[in-house]
């Protein structure tokens, strides 16, 4: 046995050819058997396989076989295979997409790191977790274990529940369907994972409201089959993306807490399924889309809103009706009016000839979804429609609206935008242009209004009377909203046959009617829905209740309920069972039906007169008009859009930082350092970084700034923190502002805690400027400006400049009378802008508008500059001194061009807004004046007695007017006065005085933010001198009982007056305690000689004990007599 029995292998059998009698070799190879060898020494196998290949290939053959045999085209066979190739395509991409959102998911931080050092694993930005690119959004990794640990038992959960419930069900529904079943049911190893979670807290304390970015790229499998028709068909692979809010609600006070979990998508989720079986038909291109788009219906149809999933946690929950289909949170009417600048998208003769575009618009909020009318080759189109949205959910819910550019074939897009519901909720009424993104510079003008919902009728006949005076497009303003649940119905009529019915309802309201679902084999269905109706008159309005068999022919029951019944009962509510007409004696339909009446809760709205569009001028009327050889008349006044001067500017106070982390540390940490803290600022596209503080964890930065900005959605304040290093700056947090929240109350003083690190806060002031036009006001915001201006910021902005630019005419020719290609260059104090050329033409319209942000208005200029290719055209400056005199700081005219002919003219709008701020501290100048002494009114009298007889009191009352505060002397109030007034006035403050050395004029303050006592030495004037000559004043101050060098200051001197000017600041680093604890001394005196200590002219003693420091107001103060020199 052992000699015949090969090395490793098994018995060889006795009378095997060659096998007799020979000798076993050392390691022999058992031959290939005869059957199974072919000559030339090719196996089995390898034949088979080559002639499956073979055959594979000539079966691409068939179809043209087939299609020569049948006499078709060539061109049935070129499109069969244009489909293969597109369904081949599809596929790969589907299997491309599983893969790199399973690498995503499998492992999330890799996938990021990859996706920072160069996007290694392909994925984009938008395919990374929430967590990446949002604050706000948490990290779920304790959820995704749970749910990883689960998935098997899920998997065995929905084996049950498809096999047991749903395959029953499917078959039931139709007769050809009576041998569906699931031939295989798996889940996959790969879980459901949530990437983010987002709770939303503060909005109401009897729900915990969470929003979970959930991600599903499984090896789910399920494959079914009708084996009556030999079908099989399944999906293999699936993913599914998308937001959906969980609601913990009702909090009750037993366990478990919660009494119910709603759940449903605020937008529609994003869908990707491979097919297997019949259905890889539906991923050839056109069949795919559509196929993923009526699955994403059924699933919108329950669970994205207004549906809703509500798993109820505790037995008879009496709120599971208001649960599953909650009262609206409000409606929204969104006027769709017009839009501008859209771009052109109907071309001809291969783009040689550019067209217009045939605009309409898409308005979409979830579900609803309506489409405007089309305007046919306008790129302003107006609509002038008005749409009506049910809103559920804020924050959250938002508008959508595309545009489209109406096209045979298909249509072409023109931009979008969205808007959050959380800020028309907030303004209740917002009209605005929004510019379109994907748009270019196209925008839509839209107008929202949010209606909130009254559960009693004491406004109804005042909306009722409103809606009469609106006339509105497609459909009349509603008045009201019904919402009705349909719960059940009990003892329905059999059919004809004896047969129990499948039960459906169908309810209508004017001309709208809704279906509820049907419910099979049952007389007593539970429908358990909910309808919502727009109504515009509920006086006068029905609702009527038809209960059908699914046929839609056999009525099983109807019910009319005219609405005034719910005027008169309580909450607007019937909530009770109501007989059936036309059915059994005892059928009768349970339902709660809500009616709330729309009222626009919001102050008296009224719609802005706009300035006439481009286009649309005020014109001179012409002698000859109508005449042939008259040129078009020109218009009078500039054209801007009504956007044009609203603009306000956003003064940021960066202040402060508190328990920063320490990011400094020495010898691998064992050694703690601290940080060398600064700040980055963003807003509206302007960036700004702070000076660093060295080494402190609590930095003080005390560091102002200034952006101009419109109201459009979205902008925020954004501060990024980072620790001052050599090589790479360490990230220390983050905090943001929305903008629209500093624009609606104007003032911002909070604490922000920092964001993405473990402890910090940030202390910032932000304050919202609009301008005011009014030149009474100059004075008051230099002063306050001069105040609060810190060492380490710019010098603060007192006025706000905007100028239009609408036309200019008879520009100059270029050499060879060619038209020019003109431009303008504006700037003011260094900054400059420049507007679009316009295209050979001597009278340009560049319709473009611009601001500047101006520090002196009495001394600054515009200037501004025609061109064209480097050649100036013409050149016009314009003192901003100009705009003070004029009446509300406006000029609207045609401009004389410098070195150009006398007809080269500029058409524009220049206005000068003041920004006075109303939160600085400090107290308004005017109000300090208004408390004056019986003295301060005797030598106002005086004043009016000089002015009287002068013999010319118009002209000082105009003086008067223009500057309110005649009895300061500071140079750079009277600089835009014309000289003889300015003597005048000085004339008069110095007949004022009445002290007979003189009097210095000085603020002190506190400034709290910077926590610092401020001193400004104004001017002094009709000083009194002992020496011969004029003096050379100049002031020093001494901050008491310290007579040390560390307090004492001194201002420049003044060369030979008696009435010098300073307006010099000083500061002193104290705590507001610590300052009103001093005294101050200012003495005024006359410098002789550089070593010799100056002549005392007078001097000033405050007790800052007695004065409201944190009241920064100007004063005169009488000079009293010193002989000691200090």
């Amino acid at each position: 046995m052992e000699r015949s029995q090969a090395k490793g292998g098994g018995p060889t059998m006795e009378g095997s050819p060659g096998k007799e009698g020979d000798p076993s070799p050392p390691d022999p190879v058992p031959p290939a058997p005869v059957s199974r060898r072919l000559p030339g020494g090719l196996g089995s196998a390898e034949a088979l396989a080559a002639l499956g290949a073979m055959g594979r290939r000539l079966l691409w053959l068939l179809p043209v076989y087939l299609a020569g045999r049948a006499g078709l085209s060539v061109g049935f066979v070129v499109a069969g295979v244009a489909l293969y190739l597109g369904w081949r395509g599809r596929r790969r991409s589907k299997e491309q997409s599983l893969r790199a959102a399973g690498l995503v998911l499998g492992d999330e931080e890799a996938a990021v790191s990859a996706t920072a050092l160069g996007r290694s694993l392909g994925q984009s930005q938008s395919q990374l977790p929430a967590w990446v690119s949002f604050p706000d959004v948490e990290k779920a990794e304790w959820l995704n274990k749970i749910l990883a640990q689960a998935w098997p038992f899920f998997g065995q959960y929905m084996e049950k529940l498809l096999v047991e419930n749903i395959a029953p069900s499917i078959r039931a529904s139709n007769t050809h369907l009576q041998t569906f079943t699931f031939s295989k049911i798996d889940m996959g190893e790969k879980p459901l994972r949530v990437i983010g979670v987002k709770v939303h807290t503060g909005l109401n304390k009897k729900q915990i409201l969470l929003d979970l970015n959930i991600s599903y790229a499984g090896d789910v499998q399920i494959d079914v089959e009708v084996k009556k028709f030999f079908c099989k068909a399944g999906v293999k692979g699936m993913q599914l993306h998308g937001m959906l809010r969980v609601i913990l609600e009702p909090l009750i006070g037993n366990v478990p807490i919660v009494g119910a979990l709603t759940m449903f998508f605020i937008r529609r989720p994003t869908l990707d399924i491979n097919w297997t079986g019949m259905t890889n038909l539906l991923d050839i291109p056109g069949l795919s889309s559509l196929s993923d788009t009526m699955i994403m219906d059924s699933i919108a149809s329950f669970l994205v809103l207004p549906n809703r999933l509500l798993i109820p946690l505790v037995p008879d929950l009496h709120e599971a009706a208001q649960l599953r289909s909650p009262i609206p949170r409000g409606i929204v009417r969104v006027y769709l009016m017009e839009a501008k600048d859209l771009q052109s998208k109907d071309k001809y003769i291969k783009g040689m000839i550019e067209g217009k575009s045939d605009p309409y618009a898409v308005v979409r909020v979830g579900t609803q979804v309506f489409t405007s009318k089309v305007i046919d080759e306008n790129l302003n189109p107006k609509w002038n429609e008005m749409y009506e949205f049910i809103v559920h959910e804020v924050p959250g819910q938002e508008l959508e609206v595309e545009l489209f550019d109406k096209d045979p074939d298909q249509d072409d897009f023109l931009g979008r935008m969205k808007l959050d519901f959380g800020e028309v909720m907030q303004a209740r009424v917002l009209e605005e242009w929004f510019p379109l993104q994907d748009g270019g510079r196209a925008r839509v003008h839209l107008r929202l209004e949010w209606h909130t919902l009254m559960s009693d009728t004491s406004k109804l006949d005042q909306v009722l009377q409103w809606n009469k005076t609106l006339s509105t497009k497609p459909e009349p303003p509603s008045a009201a909203i019904l919402v009705v649940y349909l719960d059940r119905a009990q003892e329905l009529p059999l059919k004809k046959s004896s047969k129990e019915p499948n039960p459906m309802v169908q309810l209508s309201v004017h001309d709208v009617t809704r279906e509820s679902k049907v419910v099979y084999n049952t007389v007593s269905p539970i429908w358990d829905d909910a309808f919502r109706f727009f109504l515009q008159d509920p006086t006068a309005e029905d609702i009527d209740i038809q209960v059908k068999d699914d046929n839609r022919q056999t009525t099983l029951g109807s019910l009319t309920i005219h609405l005034s019944r719910l005027l008169n009962a309580d909450d607007l509510t019937l909530d009770q069972w109501f007989q059936l007409e036309n059915s059994g004696p005892n059928s009768r339909i349970y339902m709660k039906v809500v009616m709330r009446i729309l009222y626009l809760d919001a102050p008296e709205v009224c719609i802005k007169t706009r300035p006439c569009p481009p286009g649309q001028l005020d014109v001179i009327e012409s002698a000859n008009l109508g005449s042939s050889v008259d040129q078009p008349p020109r218009p009078t006044k500039a054209s801007p859009d009504a956007e044009f001067g609203t603009e306000s500017v956003i003064r940021i106070h960066l202040l402060e930082a508190e328990n920063l982390i320490a990011k400094d540390n020495f010898m691998g940490g064992m050694i703690k350092g601290k940080s060398d803290p600064y700040v980055k600022v963003r807003l509206g596209g302007q960036k700004f970084r702070s000076r660093v503080i060295k080494e402190d964890l609590n930095p003080r930065w005390s560091e102002i700034y200034e952006v101009v900005v419109s109201d459009i959605p979205g902008q925020e304040v954004e501060f990024d923190l980072y620790d001052k290093d050599v090589d790479k700056d360490d990230f220390l947090g983050r905090c943001k502002i929305p903008l629209r929240q500093v624009l609606s109350s104007k003032f911002v003083d909070e604490w922000l805690p920092l964001e993405d690190v473990k402890s910090g806060r940030l202390h910032v002031k932000l304050e919202c400027l609009p301008p005011t036009y009014s030149a009474a006001e100059l004075e008051q915001v230099l002063i306050v400006n001069s105040l609060i201006q810190t060492p380490k910021s710019e010098e603060l902005s007192s006025a706000l400049l905007s100028v239009f630019l609408d036309r200019a005419a008879d520009l100059p020719m270029r050499k060879g009378s060619k038209p020019p290609s003109p431009f303008v260059s504006l700037s003011v104090r260094g900054i400059s802008y420049k507007t679009k050329v316009s295209s050979q033409t001597a009278d340009p319209v560049w319709d473009e508008a611009f601001s500047f942000l101006i520090k002196k208005p009495h001394a600054e200029s515009l200037e501004l500059q025609v061109k064209d290719d480097g050649h100036v055209l013409g050149s016009l400056s314009l003192p901003l001194t100009q705009l003070l005199v004029a009446e509300g700081l406006v000029l609207d005219q045609w401009f004389q061009l410098n070195n150009a002919s006398p007809t080269t003219q500029i058409l524009m709008r220049v206005q000068l807004g003041l920004l006075v701020s109303q939160h600085s501290g400090v107290e308004a100048f005017h109000a300090v004046m208004g408390e004056d002494n019986e003295e301060s009114s005797l030598k106002g009298s005086e004043t009016e007695l000089y002015i009287q007889e002068d013999g010319d009191s118009r002209s000082m009352q105009e003086l008067r007017q223009r500057m309110p505060h005649a009895n300061r002397s500071d140079e750079w109030s009277w600089s835009f006065l014309p000289e003889r007034d300015r003597q005048r006035l000085l004339f008069i403050n110095l007949e004022l005085s009445d002290s007979p050395l003189g009097q210095l004029h000085l603020t002190v303050w506190y400034n709290m933010d910077a926590r610092k006592l401020i001193a400004i030495i104004h001017a002094c004037r009709n000083l009194k001198s002992s020496a011969k000559d004029i003096p050379d004043p100049y002031v020093s101050l001494i901050l008491l009982p310290d007579k040390s060098r560390v307090t004492k200051r001194k201002t420049a001197v003044r060369k030979k007056t008696l009435n010098p000017e300073f307006n010099e600041k000083f500061e002193w680093d104290l705590t507001l305690e610590e300052a009103q604890r001093r005294k101050l001394e200012a003495y005024i005196k006359n410098s002789i000689s550089f070593m010799s200590r100056g002549e005392p002219i007078g001097k000033v003693h405050i007790d800052l004990s007695q004065k409201d420091l944190t009241q920064g107001a100007a004063q005169w103060y009488d000079l009293k007599d010193d002989k000691a020199s200090s």
